[in-house]
């Protein structure tokens, strides 16, 4: 980082990053009133923000003494949708004229697969009007929620003097010193040294340490054991990141290390091992729950009673008498589960849950923190003595939707900016244990200035003998073409898709599809563009080649592959012109998810004309074709 920047005051950063919040979110909310006002309830559907029509199923109170009601769609099954826990909704009619009617409430997510989803109504009269609806949809509403979390935790770290809050925010824009306890480093054999270093500098760091993990080199792993170790020394830790399925992956991982975790949110991926550390199903097996939840059932009754006019004096005393009783006993029951558990896990902007206020922690670990807002980071921050990042800012960045934002700077991460204010924090994983080495040498040359290997198990991992690890299609010579359909699907190119489908099935049967289906190899096809993601789809949906391997083979967007990995990676890189014009695939950070998901194969298809004209493209280009070149690759054994 420049002295020019040092220089900017923590201050001033931060009511920078208060001004792009506050752009983004009247960006986000204008766009949301305009597709609310304009489009109607097909595209909506399409784009995965609306279900329609809805069938209703069963009402009832849950653990928490929600009132919640089941939905179900009925069509487009198989649309991936934007809903998920902890989003607002709103529930809605349409006319014969298309005109829709919106119910006057907003509900929250509580709980969602691909199909059905547990909503939390806010109150019975609300599930009346609901019910009372012939054919109702539902669809996501403005998230004001996180929004106003995020502005609060900024103006409180603007805010703070003389406290610990003060001392870690000019720790982390590098106008104060790190502090370091000192002790020897302590050896951990099951991990490789990089790792080990991670480790260490976690337990030594007083303020703020950074584990920069690159694609495959064991980040979880090395958190978990750093969250162990953590352990020895203080009694519970708080563990964030930014989506659901991050903190569902990272809980899991310490779970199966024997750690105490109390999930505070419901999970995203929805089995008994993962119900098993949520806060409502540990509630629910409270010994004192089964007394509490009928308390509840009384007073809802005593509730209805008191509607219908009957002795109203009394039946309030009995009200307020059962309502103190009720909330001594879930106090009690909250700290019993507090107690117990030794590492507490949520969402940054979850933990400005209820349940946390008044929780204070010595050690904050973010995972994904390279994908979160900066103000989002300091939701848990304020909770905690020190933290722990732990992410890429080589891979996606947070989602920032308002380009005036953008340019003010939003999409810089707190993680970023301590990188470059206070890189004696930071340790690099160095040995990735996924890619053959010739896919990895690549995004390390770009990306990492070199420093990844591979470990020796992976380096030559392969499918076939002699096969190229890495190749790019040049799709110029069969006339494809980039089309434009729409703001949020961007462009398309169906013959490219077609052809990718085509070198898939050669792939596929130059393996052998027996060999392939009992090895279980799996495959992702991903494009940056979702217009193309969709027609991708269609094509293996209509082709009775795929039926076999439908299980195996997934197709989504770069940010939906984010974390995952498949033997084999066909990238559709779609754009196609005579300008030279690639969009947003300029953000190579998308392109580094894009080539780091596979592990043994990877066939990029795209235009050469058009994108070698950017430096990285060309680079990457001349990388293949000098791989293709290597002597032996391609022979056939004698």
């Amino acid at each position: 980082m420049s002295e020019k920047t040092r220089s900017v005051s923590p201050l001033l950063h931060l009511q920078r990053h208060y001004e792009g919040l506050k752009r983004e979110y009247e960006y986000e909310k204008e766009q949301f009133c305009r597709q609310t006002e304009l489009m109607g309830v097909g595209r909506k559907v399409k784009r995965g923000m609306c279900w329609y029509p809805l069938r209703l199923g069963r009402s009832y109170y849950n653990a928490l003494n929600q009132l919640v009601i089941e939905v179900e769609r009925r069509e487009d099954l198989e649309i991936e949708h934007l809903f998920e826990y902890g989003r607002p909704v709103c529930f809605f009619t349409q006319d014969l004229s298309g005109r829709l009617s919106y119910l006057d409430f907003v509900a929250t997510v509580s709980y969602v697969d691909e199909n059905r989803m547990v909503v939390v109504l806010p109150g019975a009269d609300a599930l009346v009007r609901l019910q009372a609806c012939e054919v109702p949809g539902v669809q996501l509403y403005f998230d004001e929620t996180s929004y106003r979390v995020m502005f609060e935790a900024l103006r409180r770290v603007m805010e703070a003097r003389g406290n610990r809050v003060a001392e870690l925010r000019d720790i982390c824009y590098g106008t104060a010193p790190l502090a370091e306890y000192t002790f020897r480093p302590q050896c951990f054999p099951w991990l490789n040294r990089t790792q080990e270093a991670a480790v260490n500098k976690v337990l030594r760091a007083k303020d703020v340490a950074i584990v920069h993990g690159p694609p495959g080199t064991g980040k979880t792993t090395t958190l978990v054991e750093a969250v162990y170790e953590t352990l020895h020394r203080e009694n519970q830790v708080l563990v964030c990141a930014q989506s659901n399925m991050a903190v569902d992956w990272f809980s899991e991982q310490l779970v199966d290390r024997g750690v105490r975790v109390l999930r505070i949110g419901n999970p995203s991926r929805v089995n008994d091992k993962m119900l098993s550390f949520t806060y409502e199903r540990r509630f629910e097996s409270h010994p004192d729950y089964p007394q509490l939840w009928s308390i509840r059932k009384a007073v809802r009754e005593l509730y209805a009673r008191s509607r219908k006019g009957a002795e109203r004096e009394s039946v309030r005393q009995k009200i307020n008498s059962l309502k103190d009783r009720a909330n001594e006993l879930e106090i009690r029951i909250n700290a019993a589960l507090f107690d117990e558990a030794r590492v507490i896990a949520c969402t940054l902007v979850g933990s400005a849950n209820r349940l946390l206020a008044g929780y204070k922690f010595g050690t904050l670990f973010i995972d994904e923190a390279a994908q979160a807002l900066e103000a989002a980071c300091w939701i848990p921050m304020l909770k905690c003595d020190r933290v722990v990042l732990a992410g890429d800012h080589c891979q996606l960045p947070p989602t920032v939707k308002s380009p005036e934002a953008l340019r003010a700077g939003l999409g810089t991460t707190l993680m970023q900016r301590l990188v470059g204010s206070q890189p004696a924090a930071v340790t690099l994983l160095e040995v990735q244990y996924r890619m053959n080495d010739a896919i990895m040498r690549f995004p390390s040359e770009w990306f990492y200035g070199g420093r990844l290997k591979s470990a020796p198990e992976v380096k030559c991992r392969g499918i076939l003998d002699f096969d190229t690890p890495i190749e790019w299609v040049d799709t110029e010579l069969t006339d494809a073409h980039e089309e434009f359909v729409g703001e949020s699907y961007g462009r398309i190119n169906k013959p490219e898709a077609e052809l990718s489908l085509d070198r898939l099935k050669a792939y596929i049967t130059k393996i052998g599809k027996e060999r392939f289906l009992s090895e279980r190899l799996d495959v992702g096809l991903i494009s940056p563009y979702k217009a193309q993601v969709q027609y991708l789809r269609q094509l293996i949906r209509k082709d009775g080649f795929f039926k076999p391997f439908r299980d195996v083979i997934s197709v989504n967007t770069v940010d939906g592959f984010q974390g995952q990995e498949r033997d084999i990676i066909l990238i559709s890189l779609v754009r196609a012109n005579e300008d030279g014009q690639i969009g947003f695939l300029g953000d190579l950070r998308r392109m580094n998810v894009a080539i780091t998901r596979a592990r043994m194969k990877l066939i990029i298809l795209g235009n050469v004309a058009t994108l070698t004209r950017h430096a990285f493209y060309r680079k990457l280009y001349d990388y293949t074709i000098g791989i293709n070149e290597e002597p032996h690759l391609n022979e056939e054994p004698i």
